[in-house]
C-alpha cells in the first residue's frame, strides 16, 4: 500500500512539473514578450523535476515532520534563488549569462 502511495506522489510531481512548463508555452502564443528556447524549457524542466525528486527523497527518508518541513522550505528557497538568477540575473553571476 505504501509503495502505491509513493508512486502516485511521484506521478503527481512529474505532472505538476509538466503543468508548470505549459504556462510559458501557452503564454508564448499570446505574447511576443515571452520567448523561451528549447534549452530554456529543458533547463527549467530539469530544475523542476530535480526539485520534485529531491522533495520525494526527503519525504521518503526523513521521518521527523519537523525536519521534513525545514528541508522542504530550504529546498524551495534554493529553487527560488536559482529560478530568480536564471530569469533576471539577481546576483549577476555567469550562471545567468551576466
Amino acid at each position: 500500500m505504501e509503495f502505491a502511495h509513493q508512486n502516485k506522489r511521484l506521478i503527481s510531481i512529474l505532472a505538476i512539473a509538466l503543468a508548470i512548463l505549459f504556462i510559458p508555452l501557452i503564454a508564448m502564443g499570446f505574447s511576443n514578450e515571452i520567448r523561451w528556447s528549447i534549452l530554456d524549457f529543458l533547463v527549467v524542466g530539469v530544475l523542476l523535476v530535480g526539485t520534485g525528486l529531491t522533495l520525494e527523497l526527503i519525504l521518503r527518508k526523513i521521518k521527523s515532520l519537523r525536519y521534513r518541513i525545514i528541508l522542504g522550505i530550504a529546498l524551495f528557497i534554493v529553487l527560488g534563488i536559482i529560478w530568480a538568477e536564471l530569469a533576471v540575473g539577481v546576483f549577476g553571476t555567469p550562471f545567468a549569462g551576466s
